[in-house]
């Protein structure tokens, strides 16, 4: 079944959670103005999947359930899905200006569906029919998952077990006849009040003394032991104000959230890794790969969206002649497209695991998220000078709408003469929101710090490139070592 963007919304009010915003527990979140653009975000996601000119993008058929579903739920069966899937996040950048929050969930379950076989191939565990079992559920009822990998980590200095509290990473703290119980929080969590479950991963390479910190399994987000505590985003209060134009992005926007596990029960067919270390990492690197490619869709999108407003803002001021603007804009196009052809590659070069699902080149895929710690860094810069001084020095919308101001606004604040000035003001503010952060997370700082920040892609960049071929290389053309013939 393929629920609808209304199913889907609907579907969420049936969920039970203990979700607190501003000090305060929320218990209409679906209809809160500070949550709902995330989760209009979300359902983008199932609308797609409705639109015929975005079936091949936004669905496939399971190998699981023979059915057709959301890509967003599915496993990648070829380096073509692999592609469809970055160029289906790009278009969701176009369409939602945010984070649409899904991403996490579906490259979780790619990982953990490799990862479970492989683990099972080597302890004669039985995790992966478990997972896909527990896939198919997912699939069948067209569900949304949030992938839950990032501990909240304590002292960086220390392993897990090493804590002076082990509660800073999510742990085992009790192994029943029925299952687990897991205690720890999980941190940044990407659109999880939106989700109907989570996938908890370990979030780094587990030792001996770690045995009860590496563990994988599927809970309910409205299961018992659950506290969800929204994050703040900047700007955030302006949701609650009247008026549409201060918000910027006013229907869509993205969602982080700290989630507290306290002594949660996981039933063993929801328990899909539990004590062996040597897979954490192979599940935490494959994750990497996959969360690295993606950016190489959205982000791309979401800078398409800015492109055409900072271009939109030089029209507005009359300078979209100028020789200056035309190459910032040429610019800003050069490095979305990077971005996306980074994507692209590492998906087209990707490989088939043994479990049968497909893994993206690692190396090109953290080559694709090192760009991305950067330039939409460089894009949001160019598009705040395009825009002016003014994309911080707007007055209010009630401002603009009061009798008697909005009259000296409208006259002294206009740029070209067939612009009507509340356009510009439209502009301004969607590039505002975008560039300092009041979607979040902002265009700017989730670059940075999503899917791991830039030194764990610099250290994987040097992992996996074949550095002694590369010093052969240069032996055999100065001559040290002996040189091709080109004749033989």
């Amino acid at each position: 079944m393929l629920m609808t963007a209304g199913e889907y919304i609907e579907s969420l009010r049936r969920l039970n959670l203990n979700l607190y915003l501003l000090g305060e527990k929320v218990e209409n979140w679906v209809d809160h103005p500070i949550i709902r653009p995330s989760i209009n975000a979300v359902a983008m996601t199932y609308k797609l999947a409705h639109e015929p000119e975005n079936e091949t993008l936004a669905t496939t058929n399971s190998p699981l359930t023979g059915q057709k579903v959301n890509r967003f739920a599915a496993l990648f069966q070829s380096t073509d899905d692999l592609v469809n899937k970055v160029k289906l996040q790009r278009q969701m950048g176009q369409r939602t200006a945010c984070c649409f929050q899904r991403c996490v969930g579906m490259d979780g379950i790619n990982a953990a569906y490799s990862t479970t076989y492989e683990m099972d191939q080597k302890h004669g565990t039985e995790y992966h029919q478990r997972f896909r079992e527990w896939l198919k559920y997912i699939q069948e009822k067209d569900l949304c998952v949030c992938g839950a990998m990032t501990d909240v980590k304590g002292d960086r200095g220390l392993a897990p077990s090493e804590q002076v509290d082990p509660d800073l990473f999510v742990h085992i703290t009790e192994r029943r006849k029925d299952g687990i119980v897991i205690r720890g929080a999980k941190a940044h969590q990407t659109g999880v009040a939106n989700s109907h479950e989570m996938l908890i991963m370990p979030t780094l390479r587990m030792r001996e003394a770690d045995k009860d910190y590496a563990v994988t399994c599927a809970i309910p987000t409205d299961a018992e032991g659950i506290t969800m505590i929204y994050g703040r985003q900047s700007c955030d209060t302006r949701k609650l104000e009247e008026g549409d134009i201060d918000v910027g992005n006013y229907s869509f926007g993205g969602q982080e959230v700290l989630v507290i596990l306290d002594d949660v029960f996981v039933p063993w067919e929801r328990v899909f890794m539990c004590g062996e270390i040597d897979f954490s990492i192979m599940l935490v690197e494959r994750f990497a790969a996959y969360h690295r490619q993606s950016y190489g869709g959205c982000k791309a999108g979401i800078g398409d969206v800015l492109i055409g407003a900072a271009a939109s803002m030089a029209d507005y001021n009359g300078v979209r002649r100028a020789a200056h603007i035309r190459d910032k804009l040429g610019e800003m196009i050069h490095l979305a497209e990077t971005i996306h052809a980074c994507g692209l590659a590492c998906s087209y070069q990707g490989w088939r695991t043994e479990a049968g699902n497909y893994q993206p080149d690692t190396l090109l895929a953290n080559v694709c998220k090192l760009n991305v710690t950067r330039f939409p860094y460089e894009l949001c810069r160019l598009a705040e000078d395009i825009a002016g001084g003014l994309l911080v020095t707007t007055p209010s919308e009630k401002d603009f709408r009061h009798p008697v101001l909005g009259k000296y606004i409208e006259k002294y604040l206009k740029g070209v003469a067939d612009v009507p000035t509340e356009a510009r003001f439209r502009m301004l503010s969607l590039i505002h929101a975008m560039s300092f952060g009041q979607i979040a997370p902002s265009y700017r700082t989730e670059s940075m710090h999503g899917a791991g920040s830039p030194q764990a892609q610099k250290i994987m960049i040097e992992r996996e490139t074949d550095m002694p071929r590369k010093q052969e290389l240069a032996r055999i053309i100065a001559g040290i070592d002996e040189r091709e013939d080109i004749l033989g």
